[in-house]
């Protein structure tokens, strides 16, 4: 990342943890679209290299370049939390760094969103891609009423141009490429989206060829979770001008069992017909199912022991009774579905402040990661988090495997990379995106000797973005990354993962 001039005043802002919300400006004109990082960028600094000839030796002109390039490096590295931008100027991202990237607006922010898994097949690395997500807005004030879920599919998705680079083969050229493409279809909500997550459950057709059912679970700022069905909204975009009936709005279900709003969402991905997690700023944490009928039940009896809000809720990857809550009562709790006395198995204080984020890793059931106010990120080894045969609620003492403090601000979001156990995604609001992998090691005398002292060798790469609140791996997709923030959404894919 480095900083360039611009006209504009730097107009950072923080991201913002559950329960605050960023102040919702007028929204663009245009439902979604995506805006060009480097729209006439590339061309007036081309056009400086080549006004450069002088009349000099070339090899004195070139060492003096080199010089003042090396100079202009030093001066221009930004390190979050650490370097500050001076009045005037504004963050501008290296091209040559990133393999992809691309930015997209909507008319409100997202606080939250997910990627949809799609029938595009796995471990796609050609372009132009094409990922498909569900997203809730945020319409603050008199504008509640336009809040929506947003189902998107984009397309079009082109390779990075590095200057000096050639295409492979001529289907990478920019006449194939063409422009990005963003369309969407919307559900009408009514009220803010907290959290966001989807769902897929096998077809129950003879129909081999019919997609998977897609499901969304949305937590409203209302307390309310709506569960809606958007498959024909995915399969319509296959279908140039498909008119969705209103029924195909209407939610599957409406729970109410919440009587204060919440953030902590998750669908059991062991349960295939659906299995819901949810939990409230209460500390309440419910479970609703599907049955074999297509209805829901909630279990009306909730988890408790949480002494402030739950923030975030994971189900174990392996165990399907078995999943794991966050609060901001600086613990992270281990349940099991099937107690009768809804309390926690294993009790463990992981910060002192609030537990914002967790994530546990599909790769390796035993590590669990979490993101805490503090702007510090743990990894944790839960084959060490014994619970106490004689108090089995009782907290329990427990060393983090890893421990990183390089953010300065809250940690937003975290997520294993969805097949490599050793590389982490972080979101945090000093309005960064960073990429850890926890397998490289290195010296403190290297890392003085490289002049990154205060870097952690385990930072692979620090990408911008406003007001950061979520960030997902597409999964089908190898080291493609969405994230979502105050000023929209970026997707982006980087030469170092």
């Amino acid at each position: 990342m480095s900083k360039r001039a611009a006209d504009a005043a730097d107009d950072q802002s923080a991201a913002l943890k559950a329960g605050e919300r960023p102040i919702a400006e007028d929204p663009p004109d245009e439902v979604g679209e995506f805006e060009d990082e480097f729209e006439d960028e590339f061309e007036s600094e081309d056009e400086i290299l080549e006004a450069g000839v002088d009349g000099r030796p070339d090899a004195e002109r070139e060492e003096e370049e080199r010089e003042a390039e090396a100079m202009d490096v030093d001066k221009q590295t930004f390190i979050p939390g650490r370097t500050k931008l001076a009045p005037g100027e504004t963050l501008s991202p290296d091209p040559s760094t990133y393999d992809m990237l691309h930015t997209l607006s909507t008319p409100w922010p997202c606080l939250s969103f997910d990627i949809v898994r799609d029938s595009l097949g796995d471990n796609r690395k050609t372009y132009p891609a094409t990922v498909y997500a569900v997203a809730g807005t945020q319409a603050e004030g008199s504008r509640a009423k336009d809040n929506e879920l947003m189902v998107l599919k984009m397309s079009g998705l082109s390779k990075m141009e590095k200057e000096g680079e050639e295409s492979e083969n001529e289907s990478d050229s920019d006449d194939d490429m063409g422009e990005p493409i963003l369309e969407h279809k919307s559900i009408p909500l009514g009220s803010t989206t907290n959290r966001i997550r989807s769902h897929q459950t096998p077809t129950q057709s003879a129909d081999y060829n019919k997609p998977p059912q897609t499901l969304t679970a949305t937590m409203l700022e209302n307390s309310q979770v709506l569960i809606h069905d958007v498959t024909s909204h995915l399969s319509s975009f296959d279908v140039p001008g498909t008119v969705l009936p209103p029924s195909a709005s209407k939610p599957l279900s409406t729970l109410r069992m919440h009587k204060a709003e919440g953030y902590a969402l998750d669908w059991s991905p062991l349960q295939p017909l659906g299995k819901l997690l949810t939990g409230d700023n209460d500390g309440l944490i419910y479970v609703t199912s599907r049955t074999e009928g297509g209805g829901w039940v909630t279990d009306n009896r909730p988890f408790t022991g949480h002494s402030s809000s739950v923030e975030e809720l994971q189900w174990s990857p392996n165990e399907r009774n078995v999943f794991a809550s966050a609060s901001s009562d600086g613990s992270v709790k281990v349940w099991d579905v099937r107690s009768k006395s809804r309390k926690p198995a294993v009790d463990v204080p992981v910060s002192k402040t609030d537990v914002n984020v967790m994530s546990w890793s599909k790769q390796t059931s035993h590590l669990l990661a979490t993101g805490a106010d503090d702007g510090k990120w743990a990894v944790w080894d839960l084959r060490h988090w014994k619970p106490n045969a004689a108090a089995p609620s009782s907290q329990i003492s427990a060393s983090p495997v890893a421990s990183f403090d390089f953010h300065k601000e809250p940690v937003t979001s975290i997520e294993w990379h969805p097949t490599d156990d050793s590389v982490v995604a972080v979101g945090s609001a000093d309005n960064t995106v960073t990429l850890w992998d926890l397998a490289v090691e290195l010296d403190d005398e290297e890392s003085r000797q490289a002049g990154m002292a205060e870097i952690p060798p385990q930072l692979l790469f620090v990408h911008y973005m406003e007001s950061v609140k979520e960030v997902h791996w597409q999964a089908q997709m190898p080291g493609t990354l969405m994230a979502t923030g105050g000023n929209g959404f970026s997707v982006f894919k980087t030469i170092s993962v």
